[in-house]
């Protein structure tokens, strides 16, 4: 009896606690419902709520602009693009003469083996070679050189590890990003200066029409490529300015490099590949480019123009037996264009005059006590020794 009872109690607390677990599953699975629930349509409502609405294209935002630093990152890429597309078409030349050794630098422009340098980089050379980019050298043959301009071209033979892209020099614009690329003291082959285009058209001594760039540019990056970011030449580097060439008052110079247009090195390269010479036509003035400070000082009626008048005391403004003599013009005259196209802030007389070969007529504007008429005028051809 007593046993059987005790069977009864533990039979009651079992049924007991089976009652309280069930009760307890259950609501837990009721209320796990009842959020599943509640969770799905929440859900549900929120969907319907934030469903995309396709705006038109005139009511899309725009995209977003690139920051900064990206912007500055694509810069350094171009940058970074063009120098390893000319690079290997850039050479050290080296120049044994008489008076010793010199070097330069130079760029390959043709898949015949053609260089472009400096003038003064070969000047009394007996010997000429080259340095590529990868070490090795190979003697090189001087084709004809260029005194007026500063330019020269030489030639080597073989197989060529690249050839340049010549670009137009004519559509760089101040403020432009640039590269130079050469072998200053003839030790730091290749070496890569960057910088912007100062200014066009500016003359040095008797020099027209070069950029003016504040790329470092140093003894031995002379006949160096001067490269836009398409990885095109665009300008040949030719001198610095520095406080030594100035008045010993002068205030600290920097940045002050220029380069010879390919506007210009184009044609006479392609003159001295052809003929080993250049063929200059010749008007026969001497004469002084006019920009605003010209015309302010010498009370003139335009703000650019070439003013014809003597360079130095007994010479003639004009030169007896020339094309300028036998067309009439006189010391005094301003010439403001060239078969129309005037001088100005970007283009020199000479410019537009190397446009021409001699025997060409062109038609000039020139005022003459502020009268403008045209003349006809047949050019000579330039003595190779002036």
């Amino acid at each position: 009896m007593e046993s059987t009872n005790r069977l009864g109690r533990i039979l009651l607390v079992f049924a007991v606690v089976l009652a309280v677990f069930i009760g307890i599953a259950g609501g837990a699975v009721a209320g796990g419902a009842a959020a599943y629930y509640m969770v799905q349509r929440n859900l549900m409502t929120q969907a319907v709520v934030a469903q995309p609405v396709i705006a038109p294209a005139a009511a899309q935002s725009a995209p977003r602009q690139p920051s900064a630093a990206g912007a500055a990152e694509s810069t350094s890429d171009e940058m970074v693009t063009a120098v390893q597309k000319v690079a290997p078409a850039v050479v050290t030349v080296l120049n044994t003469g008489p008076q010793g050794s010199g070097s330069g630098s130079g760029v390959i422009i043709s898949d015949k083996g053609y260089i472009l340098t400096n003038n003064h980089v070969v000047e009394g050379a007996s010997q000429l070679a080259v340095v590529f980019n990868d070490g090795s050298r190979r003697d090189a043959t001087l084709i004809g050189t260029d005194p007026l301009s500063d330019v020269a071209v030489i030639q080597v033979g073989g197989q060529l590890p690249a050839v340049a892209t010549v670009g137009d020099a004519a559509a760089l614009q101040p403020g432009e990003q640039v590269l130079a690329i050469g072998s200053p003291l003839g030790n730091f082959r290749n070496t890569v200066t960057a910088g912007v285009v100062s200014a066009l058209n500016r003359s040095v001594g008797p020099m027209e029409g070069l950029i003016q760039t504040d790329a470092a540019i140093n003894s031995g990056n002379s006949g160096g490529p001067l490269i836009n970011l398409s990885g095109e030449v665009v300008g040949l580097n030719t001198l610095v300015v520095r406080n030594d060439q100035l008045s010993s008052s002068a205030a600290p110079v920097e940045g002050l490099g220029f380069s010879v247009p390919s506007t210009i090195f184009k044609g006479v390269a392609e003159q001295l590949i052809a003929s080993g010479k250049v063929s200059y036509p010749f008007l026969g003035v001497s004469y002084l480019p006019i920009d605003g400070s010209i015309a302010a000082e010498l009370n003139l009626p335009v703000q650019s123009g070439a003013l014809i008048q003597s360079s130095r005391q007994g010479v003639p403004a004009v030169q007896p037996g020339t094309a300028a003599a036998r067309a009439g013009l006189r010391d005094g005259d301003i010439i403001t264009a060239i078969d129309g196209s005037s001088l100005d802030g970007d283009t020199s007389l000479r410019q537009l005059l190397l446009q021409h070969r001699p025997g060409d007529t062109v038609t000039l504007t020139v005022l003459r006590n502020g009268q403008e008429s045209s003349v006809q005028v047949t050019l000579g051809e330039r003595d190779p020794n002036m």
